[in-house]
């Protein structure tokens, strides 16, 4: 391989806005499962390559999110291709970073090779350090560190192009309409960076001042925005949600005591997108908010093709476990270390903007397009 770039074998995805790093991937042959977890007895690997499985655990945010199941579910049948014995592990809920903190100590007693993390927040940074200097190999998947020390790289979606293209689109449909604008984002108690991008993309597509960028609720309430035809904007709130559906409901119904005249709804995923969905049917004014969201898992594309969520952007999260499994066995058996995406101190894995209805100049895949490679 030419400059230690890591390759990958993959489906085509039609990925928009990005370019990932073309690639011919470490051969695994010969493979056979003997356990739930992906694990099996045998591996053919590159000449001079060791045989031996290489033990990794995948630890996830919670074990209910559509999201995380799919990374769990199909981690398992991608870590037999290379020659991975895959432990799964997770917070009891998104933002427990007490479980995630075990997973890791656990994992480093076990004598793992190495760790695919989406971090649940700081004091799990430096657990992920503590894993590092133990001699793991660490890998972000999805949510990039605070910190980028506390791993040796980071395969996720440009959670900031995701904001922007759903921040875009949401501009164009108010047509110079004023725009009352609520925000159902993670957290609002501790800084997850997910949270960040997604959010302050939105409001950057939108062409609303973001003021520090780094930061969430720190805008100014109101203003002008200048995406679309641009006009007038209030922000009504910014509400957590923890990603879910009760807590985008709640979220929601905490908004609407505020202003019951919110027209345009940011939700950070779409479960809670879909509680959101139902505080505004109950208020009877669903049908006159733009929603929109990201993730683009299979039931999410429906959500829009159902009307649900206006326009979503897409993520690949079994593409960022096959590239982190891939990283790992590469790292042990060759000693070859992948880089990031140029410009960028992570890896792409990409994201397309799914919509049913399409806006001049923005590039987007409708949902039939979507449904075939949702969570790909």
């Amino acid at each position: 391989m030419k400059g230690n770039e890591m390759k990958v074998s993959r489906r085509p995805y039609r990925l928009v806005g990005v370019s990932l790093i073309a690639v011919a991937s470490l051969v695994l042959a010969g493979c056979s499962s003997d356990s739930d977890t992906g694990s099996a007895d045998t591996s053919v690997t590159e000449e001079g390559a060791s045989d031996e499985l290489v033990k990794v655990t995948l630890i996830t945010k919670d074990s209910t999110n559509p999201f995380f199941v799919t990374m769990q579910e199909g981690g398992k049948i991608e870590a037999e291709k290379y020659g991975v014995d895959l432990t799964i592990a997770s917070g009891a809920k998104d933002g427990d970073e007490d479980g995630q903190i075990q997973a890791i100590e656990q994992a480093i007693a076990r004598g793992d090779q190495g760790i695919l993390i989406l971090p649940n927040g700081p004091t799990v940074e430096i657990a992920m350090a503590k894993a590092r200097d133990a001699g793991l190999y660490v890998i972000a998947l999805d949510t990039p560190p605070i910190d980028p020390s506390t791993v040796d790289i980071t395969f996720a979606t440009d959670n900031r192009e995701a904001g922007t293209l759903i921040g875009k689109w949401a501009a164009a449909q108010l047509d110079g309409q004023p725009a009352v604008i609520a925000l159902l984002d993670a957290f609002t108690d501790k800084v997850i960076s997910v949270d960040i991008g997604r959010n302050q993309g939105f409001l950057e597509g939108m062409g609303i001042d973001v003021a520090d960028g780094q930061k969430t609720g720190d805008e100014a309430e109101t203003g002008t925005y200048s995406g679309g035809a641009g006009g007038d904007y209030t922000i009504v709130c910014n509400e957590a949600s923890e990603g879910n559906e009760g807590g985008g409901r709640t979220g929601m119904e905490t908004c609407l005591l505020k202003n019951p005249d919110i027209n345009v709804v940011y939700t950070i995923n779409e479960p809670a997108a879909v509680g959101a969905y139902a505080a505004l049917t109950a208020a009877g004014i669903a049908d006159s908010v733009i929603m929109v969201s990201v993730d683009g898992g299979c039931a999410g594309v429906q959500n829009v093709k159902d009307g649900v969520i206006g326009a979503t952007s897409q993520q690949y999260p079994l593409l960022m476990v096959t590239l982190g499994m891939e990283a790992i066995a590469n790292i042990v058996r060759t000693g070859e270390t992948p880089v990031n995406t140029s410009g960028l101190d992570f890896f792409n894995t990409g994201v397309a903007l799914v919509t049913d209805k399409p806006v001049d100049g923005l590039e987007s895949i409708n949902t039939d397009e979507a449904t075939a490679i949702c969570w790909g």
